[in-house]
């Protein structure tokens, strides 16, 4: 096989397989080459990875060793990305009543949600995270695409419990911005005891909704070890009952009786 061969091959073993670990002996026996000119291939792999902003290689030394891509957008194109995203949220015709925003369109479309979901793995890529977890409403793209990138499961609260999920943990918890008492389930399968995840969510007011993901994670042990809304709203900042959290956007001024809306970048930039 030519290097040329081999490099396109190896490229597209390693970006299928994020933060997984793989062995130099693994890609010798694979494309039947030497590891020396194996690890040339990484090098090359890697420096092209860092030049073109979408990650790196990371190295893990030892006879286990090997190496793990790590997906991570650079600053330049992180900003220009986010920068887009507020000018197309920025668009009137977005409006609902109440100062929510139609972001459909956003959610359904696989390079914006590709694009999203790299940006947060991005932040969270020190967090060693087991599993990315969301409630079942418009977040549950987001969070696959989070979870793709960090290459660890998805797991999904919901409102009701399913019969086909087996016996399930429940909780009460108040809605930060209707204030109403609602359910949070999920099933004792779909999370092991201690675990450290992520929650991913598309829109965040007052925050009700993570807080009871958050009180129902307790219930397993987990450890939160981060949490990104792709939009949160800053006239509920006041009242917000989350802290420590990541936004892509942030929605400044929404006044559906005007028709105009305001979106400025979030502060996760801030930790790419």
């Amino acid at each position: 096989m030519k290097r040329s061969e081999r490099l396109v091959l190896m490229t597209h073993f390693i970006l299928d397989r994020p933060r997984e670990l793989i062995s130099l002996p693994f890609f010798a026996e694979k494309y039947d080459a030497a590891k020396s000119s194996i690890s040339e291939d990484l090098g090359i792999i890697n420096k092209m990875f860092q030049s073109e902003g979408i990650g790196y290689l990371e190295t893990v030394s030892g006879a286990a060793g090997g190496v793990k891509y790590i997906p991570a957008f650079s600053k330049t194109y992180s900003e220009s990305f986010v920068q887009d995203l507020c000018q197309r949220l920025e668009d009137p015709e977005r409006l609902l009543p109440g100062g929510y925003l139609f972001m459909s369109d956003l959610l359904g479309d696989p390079e914006t949600i590709r694009n999203i979901g790299r940006l947060f793995a991005s932040a969270f890529r020190g967090k060693d995270i087991d599993a990315v977890v969301t409630v079942a409403t418009k977040g549950i793209p987001l969070a696959y695409a989070v979870a793709s990138y960090l290459n660890v499961p998805v797991v999904i609260a919901r409102r009701d419990p399913k019969v086909t999920e087996g016996s399930t943990v429940s909780i009460n918890y108040v809605s930060g911005s209707t204030r109403k008492i609602q359910t949070m389930v999920l099933t004792k399968r779909a999370l092991k005891e201690g675990s450290n995840v992520c929650i991913i969510d598309d829109f965040m007011k007052a925050g009700g909704t993570i807080n009871g993901m958050k009180n129902l994670l307790k219930e397993f042990n987990a450890n939160v070890a981060g949490i990104g809304v792709l939009a949160e709203a800053e006239d509920e900042e006041e009242d917000r009952v989350v802290e420590d959290y990541l936004s892509l956007v942030q929605i400044v001024n929404a006044d559906d009786r005007k028709q105009s809306i305001e979106v400025r970048p979030g502060n996760l930039l801030n930790h790419i």
